[in-house]
């Protein structure tokens, strides 16, 4: 008979590592994407040659939105939502496309115990939250664009680790520290 789980525990828990599918960067508000078959996470600010990490973090740690992951299998649902053929992910502005691993499930859902995901051998992330659409989408996508991101936009990141991502990376979570005196 197997031993009982906690709560903090199963979160943690993953079938399999995920994939780093393909890598965006956004070198200024409202220019296209370059898709890049690496790139430096650089600690603190996010990703070099994304807007995101050229902002000197105002805060220890810097903001919560220095990377931004979306998921490869929410694509054909984001398609389906907006009356699109397909969805180029360049479209939707997020820096990593990952498959393989749910994100949704990588929020965290203890406030004191983040989730952490280690991309590659170097890089690690902390889970920061959701990635909301942007008014944007209605452009992009179409009327009902940004409808069709809700619950698919992804999710925010910042670099603990810094180091080079790569297409074709696994991703896993690592394990938090339950604090202590925490059951299920």
């Amino acid at each position: 008979m197997s031993q009982p789980v906690s709560l903090h525990q199963l979160v943690q828990q993953f079938a399999h590592p995920g994939r780093l599918d393909a890598i965006f960067l956004r070198p200024g508000r409202r220019e296209p994407v370059v898709a890049v078959q690496q790139a430096q996470a650089l600690l603190d600010r996010g990703l070099s040659g994304d807007r995101a990490a050229e902002k000197t973090p105002w805060r220890p740690g810097g903001n919560k939105r220095q990377v931004t992951l979306i998921q490869a299998e929410h694509l054909p649902a984001i398609a389906a939502f907006s009356k699109q053929a397909q969805v180029d992910p360049a479209w939707l502005r997020r820096n990593l496309l990952v498959s393989g691993l749910n994100l949704l499930a990588t929020k965290a859902i203890f406030k004191d115990e983040p989730m952490i995901v280690r991309i590659g051998p170097d890089v690690v992330l902390e889970i920061t939250g959701p990635c909301e659409p942007c008014s944007r989408m209605e452009e992009i996508l179409g009327v009902g664009g940004y409808n069709a991101m809700r619950g698919h936009g992804g999710m925010t990141a910042r670099v603990l680790s810094g180091g080079m991502l790569q297409v074709g990376d696994a991703i896993t979570c690592l394990p938090a520290q339950a604090p202590a005196g925490a059951g299920a």
